[in-house]
Formats: structure tokens, C-alpha cells, sequence
């Protein structure tokens, strides 16, 4: 490379001549000197980085593997059932015998809430599922392709968001028992309709970006600009939304059995339990806390890890400009 290129590289307007002294290697101490050094992160990385600096997410989110974690094997390694009865001990108080004491048929409290935690986490995670898959296509086929077909499928979801929910369930009842089968399609028959919505703005939003342009211009299918541009790009507000449909199917559930129209006896149900010691919440009000704390707790932790979600996933709200 001559003298010249290199001035007219470097902008140098002087009249002079660059010679090779003027060049000089740095020392090693000196290499480098400016260099930041920083971890790179993937994006799933770098969202639970800043999901565990939110505190009360983080400890909602080890109550819930307790919680999970208890469920799944406290009655496996527990001499008691769910319907294991012993007249003798009835409406006993908490002991090291029954940690939280026995219901009106001598039945272990405690076996029973856990139970009820694998029937109520096993509807929420499953209806919440169930939601994610039918609101995210629904939503994203209708917000991509519009028209027509948009039109008649919205019209479709006001139809069914106009139906009081408790008459699907007095239907679904009607046909199908009361079990949890039916409790999860009366569930998921029209909560699925909000994430359809909110999954049909995003794309609508999304479709016009440049980068989704681009791929149509270069040939991409309507699948693959679906499944890998738009619904990646709204997987933040989509994962928030499932979360939060978790506690919202829980308490359904719970109050299906509370009334007496969700799971049966003697299956084991938080709502159940409630309804159970409803008649002796005067006498033994321990009874009825139980089964409610769960429900309240479990919800709570749920909707604090939707809050963390949330923060971890939105730059803007975490303060990244």
C-alpha cells in the first residue's frame, strides 16, 4: 500500500510523507487498555437474568416447585389416601400424626390438599395449555391473512365471548359429568378468545414490519413467517398471558367444586375440601383455611411470576432503553 492510499484513507490533507517510523507497535500493558470485557447472553439467558432480580418472582417461583414437588410425591411416600377414613380421629387438631389435622370423616387434611394440588395444577397448566395452542393460531392466522377470513373469525370469537361461560358449563355438565374432563372443556371452551385477540394485534403490528416484508419478497412460506418471525417476536406477550390464564383456571376450578358441579366426591379437590368444611367453618374454621390458603397462595405465587415474566421479557419495562 503506498504512502498516498494510506493518506487518502486516513483523511490526512498534510503535505508530508508517512514513513515507517511513524508507526509504532504498543506495548502489551497497554493492549487492550479500553476493553470491556462482557458476557454475552442469549435471549432466554438474558431473560432470567432479569427475572431473578425481581425477588418476590424468584421466591413465587420456588413456592410453586414446593408446592409442585410436594404434590407429586408427598402421597407416594404417605401411609394415608385421599379417602382413607378413621372415625376415631375425626376433626382432630394439627399433630405430628396429621400435620393439619383431619376432617369430618377422620380423612388426613393434608394428603387431601395435596392431592387437590395435583387435580387443580394438573386443570390450570393443562387448560392454560390447551389456550396457548388454539388462542395463538386462531389469533395469528386471523391477524396475518385479515380480510374476509379475519372478519368472519372475529365475528366467530365475538359470538362466543358474548355467552355467559356459566351456561357452557351447565351444558358440558349436562353431557359429560362432572369430572375433570368436562370441568377442562368448560374451562378452555371460551377463555381462549382473550389470547386470540391480543395474538391477532400483535401480528397485525408485526406484519408490516420491514424484516417480515423481506422474507415474503424472498420467497419464505406463510408457515414459516408465522412460526419464525411473528410468533417469535410476540412470545413475550404470549407467555405472560398463558401464565396468567394458570391462576384464572384454579379458581375456576375451585369454584366449579365449591358448587358442586366441578370434580366429584370423594376425588380430592381444594374446592371440594372448601365446600366439605363450609358447614363447620363456626366449629372448625381450620378447615376451611386450609383448602382457601392454598388456593390463594398458589395464585398469588402465580400471578407474581406473571409480574417477573412480564418485566423479564419487555425491555421498557425494566428500564432498557
Amino acid at each position: 500500500m503506498t504512502a498516498e492510499v494510506l493518506k487518502t484513507m486516513l483523511g490526512i490533507k498534510h503535505e508530508y510523507e508517512l514513513l515507517p517510523n511513524d508507526f509504532e507497535i504498543l506495548p502489551e500493558d497497554e493492549k487492550n487498555s479500553e476493553f470491556v470485557a462482557m458476557e454475552s447472553h442469549t435471549y432466554w439467558q438474558d431473560v432470567w437474568f432479569h427475572f431473578k432480580k425481581n425477588k418476590l418472582a424468584l421466591a413465587s417461583l420456588a413456592f410453586l416447585l414446593v408446592i409442585v414437588l410436594l404434590a407429586i410425591f408427598a402421597p407416594m411416600f404417605s401411609q394415608y389416601t385421599y379417602d382413607m377414613q378413621d372415625l376415631a380421629m375425626r376433626n382432630s387438631s394439627p399433630s405430628l400424626t396429621h400435620w393439619l389435622g383431619t376432617d369430618k370423616f377422620g380423612r388426613d387434611i393434608f394428603i387431601r390438599i395435596m392431592y387437590g394440588a395435583r387435580i387443580s395444577l394438573s386443570v390450570g397448566f393443562a387448560a392454560a395449555l390447551i389456550n396457548l395452542v388454539l388462542g395463538s393460531v386462531y389469533g395469528g392466522i386471523c391477524g396475518y391473512f385479515g380480510g374476509k377470513l379475519d372478519l368472519i373469525c372475529m365475528r366467530l370469537v365475538d359470538i362466543i365471548y358474548s355467552v355467559p361461560t356459566l351456561l357452557y358449563v351447565i351444558l358440558i355438565m349436562l353431557i359429560f359429568g362432572s369430572n375433570i374432563f368436562s370441568v377442562l372443556i368448560a374451562i378452555c371452551i371460551s377463555s381462549w378468545v382473550g389470547l386470540a385477540r391480543q395474538v391477532r394485534a400483535q401480528v397485525l403490528t408485526l406484519k408490516e414490519q420491514e424484516y417480515v416484508q423481506s422474507a415474503k419478497v424472498m420467497g419464505a412460506s406463510n408457515r414459516r413467517i408465522l412460526l419464525k418471525h411473528l410468533f417469535t417476536n410476540s412470545i413475550g406477550p404470549i407467555i405472560v398471558y398463558t401464565t396468567l390464564m394458570v391462576p384464572e383456571a384454579i379458581f375456576t376450578e375451585a369454584w366449579l367444586s365449591f358448587i358442586g358441579i366441578g370434580i366429584s366426591i370423594p376425588q380430592a379437590s381444594w374446592g371440594t375440601m372448601a365446600n366439605d368444611a363450609r358447614s363447620l367453618i363456626t366449629s372448625y374454621p381450620l378447615q376451611m383455611l386450609w383448602p382457601v390458603a392454598a388456593i390463594c397462595l398458589t395464585m398469588l405465587a402465580l400471578n407474581f411470576i406473571g409480574d417477573g415474566l412480564s418485566e423479564a421479557l419487555d425491555p421498557k419495562k425494566r428500564g432498557v432503553k
